[in-house]
């Protein structure tokens, strides 16, 4: 039949009926409405000549061009004209009470899309497929290292179903709106978990919400020491790309997989059901492949968890500023502070990162070990003796101010808002009841401190010397400021080798051995190191970082190397400046990083007492620790914030409450 075949070319379709004339229609009054305009349904109505008139003109307009893809969300196979169609008739009817509505076709593609639909359709459905896969790998995404695994991503989140549940039932603009504050939800999940990995990765912990934010500040100088203000720049602006990257393409893949769950509808509520049917069948009988659930909900459970670890650590708060407010020794009179260790030199050092992995691990323990048996060799031939046993640091991998103000003030500091509690109030610290006593001159030496550091006044230091004080003019080595060798000469110098008319009692803290561990400085004559300038040429000799901290056999090799270094530097000090009356307290703040110490490492850290009176060890017989400097498998782990009570107590303090 011709395209242009009309009914008065059919006269032969009711010859029963004479033809009545055809009259001309009237013209609507102005006021009437569109209903009048329209006619009713029997005066709209074609007729069949004019329906398969219709039906030929649509048949060969689809033959001409393909459908468009009106979303880029949509199907482009030929079972979404129908349901597209049916959509906007069902919408139609409601609007206006009525069902016969004709539906617009889709528009006609244009562009790039007309001249390459087949290759349009492919990117339509790789981008589709891509937004699907980011949403759920933030849905499954695990938050330590070690659960990364191809398993973990094969299971069936049951949040995915409950989500496209309710945005098929929501109309168009609810729908956008909650499509919108789902991505950027997982945005956020995403972003924590990737906190987590990061913070499991150096800390041994996850991220905390209401604590860790001021640690931003600390690892930003911390990459400006190792990477140069230049490579801490770029890293920071990469991170920022990235977090915006992360919750716009979130949020763009929800929006998109909506507006699919919108044009399928159909298909979308038949596959909803039979997962949701799947999930709730492989949850109840424990379904695993490879060892993981597959019917998984890790999202809802790690909401749940950070709403958890948030109201726990409002709760440890409000607890420990109460627990922080009780001392064994908080009203002892100063003449019964350690009135056994009156007219000693008394020294308490901290080796960063000096964990038991240096004494135990394959790779380092043979380097390490042999300098502590060398070392407790140099010590007896001077007339020192030494005592070692082990203590569990409150920190892993870092921060290691809560490692120093746990052993100092013997309480449990394990987070920043517990080390802000403690260190604005008045508890008595180890090194303050030495200055209680007013019998010692009580001294800080700080190389890792670049800014003013109001904290000393609670320790209880009479003087604190950081890194602007100690008169260094030699080159940074990496996050270090200066050789810990450079630090004790700064330190015999300045304090330990002037003339007093009381003991000294001295907190130092050695700073070479902190990661990553590369360059590491070199033991030198005393006499030479000078003011640091003689380190110049030892630094740009040494290793780059960025070639030994990614590497997991070099990174333990420089770890080790930086122990041995630390642990000789302290070590000839005493054997050099020491006299009778030195007591050298020192030990480790924490174990280095789990690419160090290895994935779920303890956090026991060496801790050794050192003294030429052989009455000062002998107070500590009943502690069951090993002679010399390197403590064995059997002697006692000690949480770290129970020492400051036994040393206190050792050395002959009373307990006032």
């Amino acid at each position: 039949m011709s395209s242009t075949t009309n009914s008065h070319q059919l006269p032969d379709l009711d010859r029963t009926t004479p033809k009545e004339p055809e009259m001309p229609e009237a013209a609507p009054p102005a006021d009437s409405t569109p209903t009048e305009k329209a006619g009713t349904p029997a005066e709209r109505a074609a007729t069949p000549a004019e329906q398969a008139e219709q039906a030929e003109q649509t048949d060969s307009a689809t033959d001409e061009t393909e459908p468009a893809d009106v979303d880029i969300s949509a199907d482009a196979d030929a079972s979404a004209v129908p349901d597209a169609a049916d959509e906007a008739s069902s919408s139609a009817e409601d609007a206006s009470g009525g069902s016969d509505k004709t539906v617009e076709a889709p528009p006609t593609p244009r562009g790039r899309r007309a001249k390459h639909p087949g290759a349009a359709r492919t990117v339509t459905y790789t981008i589709t497929t891509l937004a699907a896969l980011l949403v759920l790998f933030a849905l499954l995404m695990p938050n330590e290292p070690d659960r990364f695994r191809p398993a973990v991503f094969l299971r069936l989140p049951v949040e995915a179903i409950f989500g496209a549940a309710v945005l098929m039932v929501l109309p168009k603009t609810l729908r956008l709106i909650t499509a919108v504050l789902a991505g950027l939800s997982l945005g956020a999940m995403t972003v924590l978990n990737l906190l987590d990995l990061g913070f499991n990765e150096f800390l041994g912990r996850g991220f905390n919400l209401v604590l860790d934010w001021v640690l931003f500040d600390d690892a930003r100088t911390y990459l400006e020491d190792s990477m140069g203000r230049t490579g801490a720049v770029a890293v920071v602006v990469a991170v920022i790309v990235l977090v915006i990257a992360v919750f716009a393409l979130m949020a763009l893949s929800v929006v998109r997989l909506a507006n699919l769950l919108a044009r399928q509808s159909g298909r979308a509520t038949r596959a909803t059901l039979v997962a949701g049917t799947v999930w709730v069948a492989c949850s109840a009988l424990g379904v695993q492949f490879a060892g993981v659930q597959f019917a998984a909900r890790s999202t809802a459970g790690a909401v749940q968890n950070r709403v958890d670890r948030v109201q726990a650590t409002l709760k440890d708060e409000a607890e420990f500023a109460k627990i922080a407010k009780k001392d064994k020794f908080a009203k002892t009179p100063p003449a019964q502070l350690v009135p056994d260790l009156r007219g000693k030199d008394v020294i308490f050092a901290f080796i960063e990162s000096y964990g038991r992995s240096a004494i135990e691990d394959p790779v380092t323990a043979p380097g390490v070990d042999a300098v502590l048996d060398d070392k407790t060799a140099e010590l007896t031939e001077a007339g020192y003796a030494a005592k070692s046993g082990w203590l569990t640091s409150a920190t892993y991998g870092g921060s290691s101010w809560l490692g120093h103000s746990t052993f100092l003030s013997g309480l449990w500091i394990s987070n920043q808002a517990r080390y802000r509690t403690v260190t604005a109030g008045d508890h008595l610290t180890l090194t303050g009841a030495f200055q209680r006593t007013g019998d010692w001159r009580t001294v800080g030496i700080m190389p890792g401190v670049q800014k003013n550091w109001p904290e000393g006044s609670f320790y209880g230091l009479d003087n604190v010397y950081d890194s602007r004080e100690l008169g260094y003019r030699g080159p940074k080595f990496s996050w270090s400021t200066m050789p810990d060798q450079y630090a004790l000469s700064a330190y015999q110098r300045l304090e330990h080798g002037k003339k007093r008319d009381k003991p000294l009692m001295s907190e130092i803290i050695l700073t070479s051995s902190h990661q990553p561990w590369a360059p590491i400085p070199k033991t030198i004559p005393w006499d030479e190191v000078g003011d640091g300038s003689v380190y110049k040429d030892i630094q740009k000799d040494g290793k780059k970082a960025s070639d030994v901290f990614y590497d997991s056999t070099k990174v333990k090799e420089e770890y080790g190397r930086s122990i041995e270094y630390s642990v000789t530097s302290l070590i000839d000090y005493v054997v050099k400046y020491g006299d009778k009356n030195t007591v050298l307290v020192f030990l480790g703040d924490h174990q280095p990083l789990a690419r160090v110490s290895g994935d779920h490492a303890n956090r026991d850290v060496p801790v050794s007492i050192v003294a030429h009176d052989k009455s000062v060890l002998d107070k500590i017989d009943d502690w069951n620790w090993t002679e010399g400097l390197k403590p064995d498998d059997t002697a006692p782990v000690w949480r770290m914030d129970s020492f400051r009570d036994r040393f206190l107590t050792a050395y002959g303090s009373t307990p006032h409450p």
